[in-house]
């Protein structure tokens, strides 16, 4: 049962490990914002946590989202929606988050866009997902197509493109960790200098690859497991 300080001890360590990797990058900690990817964690779970300081978190189902923030009402949250938008449900996750992590297609972006403006006052932060490996089974847009898309999004109403996720392909060396974040970070540059755009952020970096997401420049990182442990 999670309780204050489990989720104290929790979070100081998931800092630390940031802090050092900072050192490391020589880059400020406070520069990169921690989330918990917090699917399957129960309401309160979520609550011990945000008590002992965590104020991100992200969800990749909607309904069980939902349910979470409905419980959560009185905790001043921002959510992060990093599972798929599907069509039919952009207008739910247009009025109940504040970023998108996902998106990879402009259809999605469009009607983001559309039900966002009409909602609310605020822009929805959106990123790009990126798909390094090229996995049929993964969704994400081609290095290739990235700053393309990101033209054709950056202007719409409601939205603010900050930046690229990604979630690469397990890797057990440094070296080979670093690859596809690095590709990221490239993309991000290149994208910028074309466009003369200010993208901001990469969402990189998860439980067992945190480190190296530092070392090639991401601003945010997505903790599940090493953070709440095992799901309920």
């Amino acid at each position: 049962m999670c309780n204050r300080d489990f989720a104290s001890k929790q979070l100081n360590m998931i800092n630390n490990r940031i802090v050092t990797a900072a050192a490391l990058a020589k880059r400020d900690p406070r520069e990169i914002k921690l989330i918990g990817a917090s699917k399957q964690q129960s309401a309160d779970h979520l609550h011990q946590f945000h008590q002992a300081g965590l104020t991100n978190f992200g969800e990749n189902y909607l309904q069980e989202a939902l349910t979470k923030q409905t419980e959560l009402t009185k905790d001043p949250i921002n959510w992060h929606f990093i599972g798929k938008p599907q069509s039919n449900k952009c207008k739910i996750i247009a009025q109940n988050f504040d970023w998108v992590h996902s998106v990879d297609r402009l259809k999605i972006a469009c009607r983001l866009a559309e039900h966002r403006s009409r909602e609310s006052n605020s822009s929805l932060n959106l990123l790009i997902q990126l798909n390094v490996d090229l996995e049929e089974s993964k969704n994400g847009v081609s290095l290739n197509d990235a700053p393309s898309l990101s033209s054709q999004i950056y202007d719409l109403d409601g939205i603010s493109l900050r930046g690229y996720m990604l979630i690469p392909s397990p890797s057990k060396s440094s070296e080979e960790q670093r690859r596809p974040f690095a590709l990221a970070r490239e993309v991000l540059e290149k994208t910028n200098q074309r466009y003369g755009f200010q993208l901001d952020t990469l969402s990189m970096g998860m439980s067992n690859d945190l480190e190296a997401a530092i070392l090639e420049g991401a601003t945010m990182l997505r903790v599940g497991t090493a953070l709440f442990g095992s799901r309920t």
